[in-house]
C-alpha cells in the first residue's frame, strides 16, 4: 500500500549571499497588496560590519516568519489571524477588532496596524498568488532570486534542498515558534536585534529615524550582543503595540477586582456588617464603576471598537483576552445582582453571591498575566510570579480605597466610634501596609534578580534606569512611603489620619508604576 503524500507546507528560504539590499522586494509588496505609506509587510535592514578600510554593509529580509506554531494566531481573539492546511499563516480583516493582541505576540515584530483601514496586516506568503499557482511578488521582482518559495516536504522542491542540506538559520528559535522563514548566509548582527548599535544622533543611511517613549528601535547604546563591530544604517521603528490606556486599565481592574474582594474578607471575618453602608452600596458601586473604567479603556483601545461582540460571537478560546472578557462579564454580573440585591434588602442573598464572587474577582485581578504571558515577545512579562504579583496588587488598591471609606463612613447602624480605632480599619491598616510591602519584594526580585535573555534584561533597565525610569521610581517611593505609614499606624508608632494618608499615596505610586512596567515590556526591539 502506498504512503499518502505529506501536506503542502510552504517555506521560505532568504539567501543573503545573494541579496543586494535594492529593496525590489518591500516595493513589490507594497504594489502588490497596496501597502500603505508608513508600514511595510517586508523591509531590508541594512548594518554596517567592521572598521574602515575592512568593512562591508550586510543585509537582512524582515517579515512574517509564517511559524508553525504561529503566538499570533494563539492569541487573536476571533480568528482573524489563522493558519491554512498549507502552513501560511494569514489574516482575515473583516473580522480583525485592532487589539493589537497579534502584534504583542509575535517574537518578529512582523504585524502592524494598516493605517487606512485600522486591522492587523502582515506578509502572507501572497496567499492570493499561491492560490492561483504564481509565486509571491517579491519572489518574482528579485533581481539576484535570493527570496526563494517552495514545499519543504517535498524533497524535490529546491527550498527542502537547501533546507536539508545547506546552513540556514531561523530568528529567535527558542521561542519554539518553528518560523518557516530561513534564512542562509545572514549575519549575526542582522538577526539579532540588540547586535548592532544604534548610530550616534539618530543619523542613519538616509535620514533620521524617530524615537521617543512610544516607538520601538533596533539597537541601543547600553546593550550590544556583539563583540564585533556593527552599526545599524536603516532599520524601520514600530510603534508600541499598547499605550498607556493598557497600563491604566491594569490599575482600574485592579481596583474593581480589589474592592470587593477585601470587602468580602472583612465580611467572612466579621469585621464588616453585611447592613453597613460599605458593604450594601460603596463595595458593588466602586467596582462596578471602575469595573467600566475598565472596559471602555478596552474599547477605546481597540481599532475596531464596533466589533467587540466579536470576542463573544467568534471566541477563538486559547486567547486569554477572550477569557478574561468572559470572567470580566461574569464579575459584571456579580456586582449587578449584588447592587440589585441591596435595594431589595436581600442580605442572604449577597451572602450566596460571594460564592461565585471571591473567584471571579480573583480571576478578575490575576488573568492579564496569563494576557502578558501569550504576548511571547516580550520577555519581561514571562514571569511566573506575576499572577500572585497581581493578585497583591489587587489587595493593595482594594485596601488603599477601602480604608478612608471605613474611617469616614460608620459599618453598622448607628455605629461610629471617634477617636478610637475600630478593629476593621486597624485590618485595612495591616491589609494595606503588608500588600505594600509584597509588592515591593517582588519589584525588588524582578529588578535584582538574573533574567535569562538580553530582552528581558534590556527591559529592566529600560524601565529602571532608561525611558520609564521617572515613573518607576516615583511609583516605587509613593508605594513604599504609602505602605509604611499604615503599618506605622497599625502599630501605634503614628496617628491613625497619617496612616490613612497613605493610601492615595499607594495608589498614585501603584499606576505610575503599572504604566512604567508594561511600556517597557513593550519597549525591545524584536527585528
Amino acid at each position: 500500500m502506498m504512503e499518502s503524500p505529506e501536506p503542502i507546507q510552504w517555506a521560505k528560504v532568504i539567501d543573503h549571499t545573494r541579496c543586494i539590499g535594492c529593496h525590489a522586494c518591500t516595493t513589490a509588496c507594497k504594489s502588490e497588496n497596496l501597502v500603505p505609506l508608513s508600514v511595510t509587510r517586508t523591509y531590508v535592514k541594512h548594518v554596517d560590519i567592521g572598521v574602515f578600510p575592512q568593512a562591508r554593509r550586510a543585509h537582512q529580509v524582515t517579515r512574517c516568519n509564517q511559524c508553525a506554531h504561529a503566538p499570533c494566531v494563539t492569541a487573536c481573539p476571533t480568528t482573524a489571524m489563522f493558519k491554512r492546511a498549507d502552513g501560511i499563516v494569514d489574516f482575515d480583516k473583516s473580522i480583525c477588532i485592532g487589539c493589537k493582541a497579534c502584534m504583542a505576540a509575535c517574537p518578529y515584530d512582523a504585524i502592524f496596524i494598516n493605517p487606512e483601514d485600522h486591522s492587523a496586516e502582515k506578509c502572507n506568503f501572497c496567499a492570493h498568488r499561491i492560490d492561483m499557482q504564481l509565486e509571491p511578488a517579491c519572489v518574482v521582482v528579485c533581481p539576484t532570486q535570493a527570496i526563494l518559495v517552495g514545499d519543504m516536504n517535498k524533497s524535490d522542491s529546491y527550498v527542502a534542498q537547501i533546507i536539508n542540506r545547506d546552513t540556514v538559520v531561523v530568528r529567535r528559535p527558542e521561542k519554539e515558534t518553528l518560523p518557516k522563514l530561513f534564512y542562509k548566509g545572514a549575519h549575526q548582527a542582522t538577526l539579532d536585534p540588540l547586535a548592532a548599535k544604534r548610530p550616534e544622533g539618530g543619523l542613519f543611511m538616509w535620514s533620521e529615524q524617530q524615537h521617543g517613549t512610544g516607538l520601538v528601535t533596533s539597537g541601543n547604546p547600553n546593550f550590544n550582543n556583539s563583540s564585533a563591530a556593527a552599526l545599524l544604517s536603516y532599520d524601520v521603528a514600530h510603534s508600541i503595540p499598547w499605550d498607556w490606556r493598557v497600563s491604566l486599565y491594569t490599575w482600574t481592574k485592579g481596583i474593581a477586582s480589589g474592592v470587593y474582594l477585601v470587602a468580602c474578607l472583612l465580611v467572612l471575618v466579621g469585621l464588616l456588617d453585611v447592613n453597613s453602608s460599605i458593604w450594601l452600596w460603596a463595595t458593588p458601586v466602586i467596582s462596578g464603576a471602575f469595573l467600566g473604567i475598565t472596559g471602555g479603556l478596552l474599547l477605546w483601545d481597540l481599532e475596531h471598537p464596533e466589533r467587540f461582540y466579536l470576542i463573544f460571537t467568534r471566541a477563538q478560546w486559547r486567547s486569554w483576552l477572550v477569557k478574561g472578557a468572559f470572567i470580566i462579564a461574569g464579575y459584571a454580573v456579580v456586582l449587578a445582582l449584588h447592587f440589585i440585591a441591596s435595594w431589595f434588602g436581600s442580605m442572604s442573598f449577597q451572602s450566596w453571591l460571594m460564592i461565585a464572587g471571591i473567584p471571579l474577582s480573583a480571576l478578575t485581578a490575576v488573568y492579564t498575566a496569563y494576557l502578558f504571558a501569550q504576548a511571547k515577545a516580550r520577555d519581561m512579562w514571562q514571569n511566573p510570579l506575576l499572577p500572585p504579583h497581581l493578585f497583591f496588587q489587587a489587595v493593595l488598591l482594594g485596601s488603599a480605597v477601602l480604608l478612608p471609606l471605613i474611617v469616614l463612613l460608620p459599618t453598622a447602624a448607628n455605629e461610629f466610634m471617634i477617636g478610637f480605632m475600630r478593629p476593621e480599619t486597624r485590618w485595612l491598616l495591616w491589609s494595606l501596609g503588608l500588600s505594600s510591602m509584597i509588592h515591593l519584594l517582588m519589584i525588588w526580585g524582578e529588578v535584582s534578580l538574573t533574567h535569562p535573555t538580553a530582552h528581558a534584561r534590556l527591559a529592566i533597565w529600560e524601565m529602571v534606569k532608561g525611558r520609564y525610569k521617572e515613573n518607576f521610581w516615583t511609583g516605587t517611593i509613593l508605594s513604599l512611603v504609602g505602605g509604611l505609614l499604615p503599618l506605622l499606624a497599625a502599630m501605634n508608632i503614628i496617628g491613625m489620619s497619617v496612616g490613612v494618608a497613605g493610601a492615595p499615596l499607594a495608589l498614585i505610586g501603584l499606576m505610575l508604576f503599572e504604566h512604567a512596567y508594561v511600556q517597557a515590556g513593550q519597549s525591545v526591539p524584536l527585528a
